[in-house]
């Protein structure tokens, strides 16, 4: 049954969870949590160390972090900024360049007509784009000593292109050669309480609509030639999964029921895959393939999508040092 369970998330922790609900121990996956009280910040990094752990895991092998931040939603200011702050930090871990100046092309994946898939071109709205005045006039242009080369783009979808987004890259990159990508996309969650709180970051690349089934092809190191490292916000939720959790807050009220419970200890007798796939075989066809999304969406991505800017220029700017200085994780 687990191998037929699949379920519909991007996040790298969901899979693993999954796996710990049915008692499964993954071997070659490694799993380590912390956590700022202060700032109810939780950090969960996942490492697929080993091939077998990427089969299983149905991910490939590299590290998998992810932010989960309950008040992410909420539109405070000081509290995105901690966010951005805590993001540039680990994003630093993440590139891996001899240089101290090196060229970085930003990819803000998604359709910018599609609110819940719009993040990734609103990220690069507001990023700070350095490299065409660096050529023209000159590292000092910048009013710093030394600056990175920022170049950005936005390759939109391939019903308004007609190409796969991995061939528009490849195209700039044989031109540009940047030394690093970040890709920024929306994702699929398997949680609703992940929806627009939660930032995962993966030094192994992106695979563009995997969340929502359009699998497109990899924007990866093996297949753009320079490394990948992508962020992603869950913006949606597979419908079979709100009806799955519904159907666990049903099986608790029913225990409480002297004439009902019953029915609620034979729903227990099901593991997490056995639930899943009876709810997706008995819920409509019209709803199996819906995806689901907030209702105060519009604004939450444009937060967010800022939050993830500003933490992509406080890593870029060469006074980026205090970085560390400020962070508690």
């Amino acid at each position: 049954m687990i191998e037929k369970y699949s379920i519909r998330t991007d996040l790298a922790l969901e899979q693993k969870e999954r796996f710990e609900s049915d008692n499964v121990e993954v071997q070659g996956v490694v799993l380590e949590e912390d956590y700022d009280e202060e700032r109810e910040i939780k950090v969960t990094t996942v490492k697929i160390e080993t091939e077998n752990g990427a089969k299983t895991m149905g991910k490939p092998v590299g590290t998998y972090i992810t932010m989960e931040a309950p008040n992410m939603a909420v539109p405070d200011e000081d509290y995105h900024q901690e966010i951005s702050n805590e993001l540039a930090k680990f994003l630093e871990r993440f590139i891996k360049s001899d240089k101290e100046e090196y060229s970085v092309l930003v990819v803000g994946l998604g359709n910018r007509k599609v609110t819940p898939d719009a993040l990734g071109p609103y990220v690069v709205d507001n990023l700070n784009i350095t490299r065409h005045i660096i050529r023209e006039y000159g590292r000092y242009a910048m009013g710093e000593d030394a600056v990175n080369l920022i170049s950005a783009i936005v390759p939109g979808v391939m019903g308004q292109t007609g190409m796969e987004t991995v061939e528009i890259i490849k195209g700039i990159v044989k031109e540009t050669k940047p030394d690093i990508i970040i890709a920024i996309d929306a994702l699929a969650a398997r949680s609703s309480r992940r929806l627009n709180r939660t930032i995962q970051i993966a030094d192994t690349g992106i695979n563009p609509g995997s969340g929502v089934g359009n699998h497109r092809n990899a924007i990866t190191k093996e297949t753009v030639g320079v490394p990948v490292i992508a962020i992603g916000v869950p913006t949606v939720v597979d419908a079979a999964t709100i009806v799955n959790d519904t159907m666990e807050n049903l099986i608790a009220a029913l225990e409480s029921s002297e004439t009902l419970r019953g029915v609620g200890v034979v729903m227990q007798g099901y593991n997490a895959a056995e639930k899943y796939e009876l709810v997706k075989e008995l819920i409509s066809p019209h709803l199996n393939g819906l995806f689901v999304t907030p209702k105060d969406i519009d604004e939450t991505v444009k937060r967010i999508s800022f939050t993830i800017s500003e933490a992509l220029n406080l890593l870029f700017s060469k006074g980026h040092a205090h970085i560390k200085e400020n962070s508690v994780i």
